[in-house]
């Protein structure tokens, strides 16, 4: 993909701003964003009215989505990207590859700290993209995210 990038932080996520549609030529990262705005439309928001999509790629190519379904009782509330890699690990698949997340939104959204680190289980060195209704994208690797992350390697250390 050839797309000019910005840093927005020394060692934050790379913002690459986009110049309309036809700005991302990559097909297989269109397919991605096509299914995390599909996804998000069913989104279960009554109380945040944020509605978010995601897409998670497994290895093989293999593509799971899931969309945040909230939950009066706000610590039940599940997020897309924590929804997408539970569909994947359902299907039998331990390798996340990339992550795309939609948001309705003017500004692109990196996934919260839970998602971060869920993803990290399953995808440490994955790529996480973010696109909105804006004009810009976030176009990072999960490292990059969550730095020093704790992981299953960490639990070795007891064995």
């Amino acid at each position: 993909m050839q797309l000019k990038t910005t840093q927005t932080q020394p060692s934050g996520p790379r913002s690459t701003p986009i110049l309309g549609p036809g700005s991302i030529r990559d097909p297989a990262l269109l397919r991605l964003i096509t299914e995390a705005k599909r996804v998000a439309q069913l989104a279960y928001c009554p109380h945040s009215h944020f509605p978010v999509g995601a897409v998670v790629e497994a290895e093989g190519g293999e593509l799971f989505v899931g969309c945040n379904v909230e939950n009066a009782s706000f610590g039940l509330t599940i997020c897309a990207e924590r929804n997408a890699a539970f569909q994947m690990v359902s299907h039998g698949h331990r390798q996340i590859l990339t992550v795309v997340i939609y948001t309705p939104t003017a500004e692109p959204t990196a996934p919260c700290g839970a998602c971060r680190q869920v993803l990290n289980e399953f995808g440490p060195r994955a790529r996480v993209v973010s696109v909105c209704d804006g004009p810009g994208l976030i176009d990072t690797t999960l490292e990059r995210l969550l730095p020093q992350a704790f992981g299953p390697g960490n639990l070795s250390a007891l064995k």
